[in-house]
């Protein structure tokens, strides 16, 4: 890419950016039909004056991605949420740069907290495995109640409920200060089981299609999906 991208912390002069992220999430989680709708404009700005986030843009200006910190649990677990990529830098490894910078923050400000995210996507459960995450049970996760409620505008938000918060559409993948592996060994994990992530987040985004389809053979679909759950539960075993 022939412009230089600066990834850095976001702060309160970045405010202008805050409409085009916004507009960007909600666009981005239509087109993938899963993900958290929306955040408001303020929202993202109060992110940004906390320090909280971080921002990619171009030598000139231009936005290019964007992604924050979430507190939950009273300061047990974090989220590094959000991450959005301009349409235009996609695929340009920026995303990478954006997780690795907003890793390092949520490490620096909460070294003691449990580091989570949710995702649909095998490029980003990569990264998140080079930086030392790794695949866990829902029930791992914090069970802050602010938390799942915001999962209410995914358009997925049926099926979680219908899992009793037990499994969806997501991978969860968890970062534990107190107890990790070494990020090379997450990476190399992952290399040797991406082909099993893979089919697992097929079948998975597969699933929410047929369900609408054909409701007769549902508890099949959740018979199999809890296979897998199962099998994910036992890779690091």
């Amino acid at each position: 890419m022939e412009q230089n991208i600066i990834v850095r912390i976001a702060n309160s002069g970045d405010s202008d950016y805050a409409e085009t992220i916004t507009k960007e999430m909600e666009e981005s989680a239509k087109a993938r039909g899963t993900g958290i709708a929306k955040r408001s404009i303020a929202y993202i700005i109060e992110k940004m004056i906390e320090d909280k986030a971080v921002i990619a843009l171009t030598n000139d200006g231009a936005w290019v991605g964007f992604c924050y910190i979430e507190e939950w649990s009273h300061g047990e677990f974090v989220a590094n949420s959000g991450l959005i990529v301009s349409p235009a830098f996609r695929k340009s490894g920026v995303a990478k740069e954006i997780k690795q910078k907003v890793f390092k923050l949520s490490r620096n400000k909460y070294p003691n907290s449990k580091i989570f995210g949710l995702t649909t996507g095998l490029a980003v459960m990569k990264i998140n495995s080079d930086l030392g995450y790794e695949p866990v049970t829902y029930s791992e996760l914090t069970q802050d109640e602010t938390f799942w409620t915001g999962c209410k505008s995914c358009v997925n938000y049926d099926i979680l409920t219908m899992k009793e918060r037990k499994n969806c559409l997501c991978t969860a993948m968890l970062y534990d200060p107190a107890d990790h592996y070494e990020s090379t060994e997450t990476k190399e994990h992952f290399d040797k089981k991406s082909k099993v992530y893979e089919r697992m987040l097929r079948i998975k985004q597969g699933g929410k299609i047929f369900q609408r389809k054909d409701k007769q053979k549902i508890e099949a679909r959740r018979e199999r999906k809890r296979s897998l759950v199962t099998m994910l539960s036992l890779v690091f075993s």
